[in-house]
């Protein structure tokens, strides 16, 4: 056995050792894969249920318990017409009633805190690996076969790969690709032409002519290999399942040639249920079918800390979520759902130090646009224009709801905002303090200044990350005044959620290794 498929750090290894005397659930195999209990396993082992026809995964990127309950309290917020101060808790993402529900741990061989190559090749596959590396050992020498490979080639399975960002980024090429690193954009998108997936559909593909852009443009290949390579809606809508094989790249790309942020979508612009309703169209067939749908853009939102986009985001992937159970409706006795998250981004948290016990969400609905696009469609012309503070504070209590103190100059230009809490003291009002006002208004002083090649200090990291300074000290404002806080711009080590219902998603419920995942869908279906 090669020791680097250990696949446990020391680390991790003495932590599991630690906790055995207070649970004995967890045992570590022979190649350091941390199994479920005992009873799961005899779960597994027993189970004599009909093998799915139609397995549906659908990963959150970067989505975990916090993202997932703030969309619930949010909308159960919003909701509250009852003016009696008693809260009511809505269930508002159906996944959350599915029949089965578990936790997975999301550790990867390189950190506690891992990245998306590394678990979506966990999800895919059953192995750990490397943060960066999509479907290959630690040593980059042993490829490992993906689920849908398995499905497709062993028992005939059409396959779909759905998601709101690039089709050859981390997660959707970790159910086709094979590379030491995620960044060989290039090369993932020749394996995913190369595949022979049936269906495609998404973010446009990254360095489409190779890095330096000097090789043959993708797309061209692709439909040299067959492939109806589709970027308009019109066309998509027309596609019918005897047109075969198919790429469907989004018609409106926004950044970095993603599906729009679904705050940011425009009226008759596709949503991610859109890809997925003619997924299940494009898909159909008498053996069945595997398709997995990625909401990308919740990772991209919390690495940024912008709740209200991670908010709307979670929604969209809960829209897409909805067509998979209207097709399981039809066919419940064929079809499996399974709902996750590869890990946690940001580390969000409902509470905030300065709202103590109390959480005003409401205020996010002030939020007009995405932190994206206020950077393309607003920061990018206050940099070109060298717009004055007193016109961008404008249109930040316009686009986010923040108003500048009372007495202030800018204040005294600005029309009082709607929002109203019925709480006393004036909590949860979105008139800013000065120690606040002083941030956005260095913040937009950096801004205003950075050219973007400067080596960031501590301090900056700290209060900006990588983004525009002024961008994300607005929604760290919007965040905080609602009760809710990011503790980074990275990934966290939290375990994920993991839903699931229909044939064998009573497999899905405990607690155990993202790999399981995995081990569960080869288990049902038989694949080798």
């Amino acid at each position: 056995m090669n020791t680097m498929a250990k696949r446990l750090t020391a680390a991790a290894a003495a932590l599991v050792i630690a906790a055995g005397s207070v649970y004995t659930g967890v045992c570590l195999t022979e190649n350091g894969k941390v199994s479920a209990a005992e009873t799961s396993a005899q779960t597994a082992s027993a189970y004599k249920g009909k093998t799915p026809k139609y397995i549906f995964m659908f990963i959150g990127d970067g989505m975990s318990y916090p993202q997932i309950q703030v969309t619930q309290d949010y909308y159960s917020a919003i909701r509250d017409t009852n003016n009696n101060d008693i809260l009511e808790a809505d269930s508002y993402l159906n996944f959350t009633h599915f029949e089965a529900a578990g936790s997975a741990i999301t550790y990867d061989s390189t950190s506690f805190c891992p990245d998306s190559a590394s678990t979506a090749t966990s999800l895919s596959t059953g192995y750990k690996t490397y943060s960066g590396t999509i479907n290959m050992d630690e040593t980059f020498t042993t490829s490992y076969e993906t689920i849908a490979e398995k499905l497709k080639d062993q028992l005939g399975y059409k396959v779909g790969i759905i998601s709101s960002v690039n089709l050859n980024h981390a997660t959707p090429a970790a159910y086709y690709a094979h590379q030491s690193s995620r960044n060989n954009y290039y090369e993932i998108g020749l394996e995913m032409i190369d595949s022979d997936f049936d269906y495609f559909a998404g973010g446009g593909l990254k360095q489409t002519n190779g890095k330096n852009g000097d090789k043959a443009n993708i797309y061209d290949l692709a439909e040299k290999k067959g492939y109806n390579v589709v970027m308009t809606q019109a066309e998509a809508e027309k596609l019918a399942p005897e047109d075969g094989k198919t790429i469907i790249i989004g018609e409106t790309l926004a950044d970095s040639d993603s599906l729009s942020y679904a705050n940011d979508r425009k009226k008759g612009e596709w949503a991610l249920s859109d890809y997925v309703d003619k997924g299940i169209e494009m898909l159909d067939n008498d053996k069945g079918f595997f398709m997995m749908v990625e909401g990308g853009k919740i990772d991209w939102a919390c690495h940024a800390n912008d709740a209200g986009s991670t908010i709307s985001d979670t929604v969209a992937l809960g829209g897409a979520v909805n067509e998979a159970i209207a097709f399981y409706r039809q066919h419940p006795d064929e079809t499996l759902i399974v709902v996750t998250g590869d890990h946690e981004t940001g580390g969000l948290t409902i509470g905030y130090a300065g709202t103590d016990y109390d959480t005003f969400l409401t205020n996010l609905k002030n939020q007009k646009l995405s932190y994206a696009k206020f950077d393309s469609d607003y920061v990018a012309k206050y940099k070109e224009n060298n717009t004055s503070f007193d016109t961008v504070m404008k249109d930040i209590t316009r686009l986010f709801g923040l108003k500048a103190p009372a007495g202030s100059a800018e204040r005294e230009m600005q029309k009082d905002s709607a929002d109203k809490h019925p709480e006393s003291n004036n909590d949860g009002t979105l008139e800013l303090t000065k120690y606040e006002y002083k941030l956005l208004k260095d913040a937009y002083n950096a801004t205003m200044t950075r050219t973007g090649d400067e080596e960031l200090s501590q301090a900056e990291y700290v209060l900006y990350g990588s983004y525009e300074p002024l961008t994300v000290t607005i929604t760290h404002l919007l965040n905080n005044k609602s009760g809710v806080n990011f503790a980074s711009y990275a990934h966290t080590g939290l375990p994920v959620g993991v839903f699931a219902q229909g044939a064998g998603s009573e497999l899905f419920n405990g607690y155990y290794d993202n790999t399981e995942i995995y081990d569960k869908l080869a288990m049902l279906t038989s694949v080798k």
